[in-house]
Protein backbone atom coordinates (compact mmCIF):
# COMPACT_ATOMS: atom_id res chain seq x y z
CA UNK A 1 0.00 0.00 0.00
CA UNK A 2 1.32 3.41 -0.99
CA UNK A 3 1.77 5.89 1.84
CA UNK A 4 2.78 9.55 1.66
CA UNK A 5 4.05 11.20 4.82
CA UNK A 6 4.96 14.85 5.27
CA UNK A 7 7.12 16.30 8.02
CA UNK A 8 8.88 19.51 8.96
CA UNK A 9 5.98 21.82 9.64
CA UNK A 10 5.95 24.12 12.63
CA UNK A 11 5.64 27.68 13.86
CA UNK A 12 8.04 30.41 12.83
CA UNK A 13 8.16 34.18 12.82
CA UNK A 14 7.82 36.14 9.62
CA UNK A 15 11.05 36.12 7.67
CA UNK A 16 12.02 32.71 8.96
CA UNK A 17 12.51 29.43 7.13
CA UNK A 18 11.20 25.90 7.23
CA UNK A 19 12.01 22.79 5.26
CA UNK A 20 9.25 20.33 4.60
CA UNK A 21 9.97 16.74 3.65
CA UNK A 22 7.76 14.19 1.93
CA UNK A 23 8.46 10.47 1.79
CA UNK A 24 6.47 7.93 -0.19
CA UNK A 25 6.60 4.24 0.63
CA UNK A 26 5.14 1.25 -1.13
CA UNK A 27 5.65 2.92 -4.50
CA UNK A 28 6.49 0.67 -7.42
CA UNK A 29 7.34 3.19 -10.12
CA UNK A 30 10.69 4.41 -11.34
CA UNK A 31 10.01 8.10 -10.96
CA UNK A 32 7.19 10.42 -10.10
CA UNK A 33 5.60 13.78 -10.38
CA UNK A 34 5.60 15.62 -7.08
CA UNK A 35 3.71 18.64 -5.87
CA UNK A 36 3.11 20.62 -2.72
CA UNK A 37 -0.29 22.13 -2.09
CA UNK A 38 -1.59 24.17 0.81
CA UNK A 39 -4.99 24.89 2.26
CA UNK A 40 -6.48 27.14 4.88
CA UNK A 41 -9.93 26.67 6.44
CA UNK A 42 -12.73 27.68 4.12
CA UNK A 43 -10.50 27.99 1.08
CA UNK A 44 -9.69 25.73 -1.81
CA UNK A 45 -6.50 23.75 -1.87
CA UNK A 46 -3.92 25.63 -3.94
CA UNK A 47 -0.77 24.49 -5.66
CA UNK A 48 2.52 25.80 -4.37
CA UNK A 49 5.37 23.97 -6.11
CA UNK A 50 5.76 20.99 -8.40
CA UNK A 51 8.52 18.99 -10.06
CA UNK A 52 8.33 16.42 -12.85
CA UNK A 53 10.53 13.35 -13.43
CA UNK A 54 12.87 15.41 -15.64
CA UNK A 55 13.41 17.95 -12.89
CA UNK A 56 11.29 20.69 -14.42
CA UNK A 57 9.76 22.83 -11.70
CA UNK A 58 6.80 25.13 -11.41
CA UNK A 59 5.81 27.55 -8.67
CA UNK A 60 2.81 29.59 -7.71
CA UNK A 61 3.43 33.29 -8.25
CA UNK A 62 2.98 33.92 -4.54
CA UNK A 63 6.02 31.80 -3.61
CA UNK A 64 8.40 32.35 -6.53
CA UNK A 65 11.84 33.33 -5.33
CA UNK A 66 11.10 32.19 -1.78
CA UNK A 67 10.25 28.48 -2.03
CA UNK A 68 12.28 25.73 -3.67
CA UNK A 69 11.14 22.21 -4.43
CA UNK A 70 13.84 19.57 -4.77
CA UNK A 71 14.14 15.83 -5.00
CA UNK A 72 16.08 13.87 -2.46
CA UNK A 73 18.94 11.49 -3.15
CA UNK A 74 16.45 8.65 -3.15
CA UNK A 75 13.55 8.67 -5.59
CA UNK A 76 10.95 8.45 -2.86
CA UNK A 77 11.69 11.80 -1.21
CA UNK A 78 11.00 15.42 -2.05
CA UNK A 79 11.59 18.62 -0.10
CA UNK A 80 10.13 22.10 0.02
CA UNK A 81 12.52 24.75 1.28
CA UNK A 82 10.54 27.78 2.38
CA UNK A 83 12.41 31.02 3.02
CA UNK A 84 11.27 34.55 3.83
CA UNK A 85 8.04 33.18 5.19
CA UNK A 86 5.06 35.48 5.49
CA UNK A 87 1.95 35.24 7.67
CA UNK A 88 -0.08 34.54 4.53
CA UNK A 89 1.94 31.34 4.05
CA UNK A 90 0.19 29.93 7.10
CA UNK A 91 -1.65 26.79 5.99
CA UNK A 92 -1.77 23.04 6.08
CA UNK A 93 0.75 21.83 3.51
CA UNK A 94 0.08 18.64 1.59
CA UNK A 95 2.43 16.54 -0.51
CA UNK A 96 1.05 14.82 -3.58
CA UNK A 97 2.66 12.42 -6.01
CA UNK A 98 1.77 10.40 -9.06
CA UNK A 99 3.60 8.29 -11.66
CA UNK A 100 1.74 9.87 -14.61
CA UNK A 101 1.24 13.43 -13.47
CA UNK A 102 -1.53 15.98 -13.97
CA UNK A 103 -1.27 16.44 -17.74
CA UNK A 104 -1.32 12.77 -18.71
CA UNK A 105 -4.29 12.33 -16.40
CA UNK A 106 -6.25 14.97 -18.31
CA UNK A 107 -5.51 18.09 -16.35
CA UNK A 108 -4.47 21.38 -17.89
CA UNK A 109 -2.30 22.77 -15.11
CA UNK A 110 0.31 21.53 -12.70
CA UNK A 111 -2.24 22.13 -9.94
CA UNK A 112 -4.96 19.79 -11.17
CA UNK A 113 -5.91 17.94 -8.00
CA UNK A 114 -7.03 14.76 -9.75
CA UNK A 115 -3.65 14.63 -11.46
CA UNK A 116 -2.11 13.27 -8.28
CA UNK A 117 -3.35 9.96 -6.97
CA UNK A 118 -1.40 9.83 -3.74
CA UNK A 119 -1.67 12.39 -0.96
CA UNK A 120 -0.30 12.81 2.50
CA UNK A 121 -2.22 13.88 5.59
CA UNK A 122 -0.57 17.30 5.70
CA UNK A 123 1.75 19.22 7.96
CA UNK A 124 0.83 22.54 9.54
CA UNK A 125 2.89 25.66 8.90
CA UNK A 126 2.16 28.73 11.00
CA UNK A 127 3.91 32.04 10.42
CA UNK A 128 3.47 34.77 12.98
CA UNK A 129 3.94 38.47 12.31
Amino acid sequence: QTQVVESGGGSVEAGGSLRLACVVSGYRYDDYYWAWFRQTPGKEREGVAAVDPDGNTNYADSVKGRFTISKGDTKNTVYLQMNSLKPEDTAMYFCATDPWGPFRRGGDTWWTLFGYNYWGQGTQVTVSS
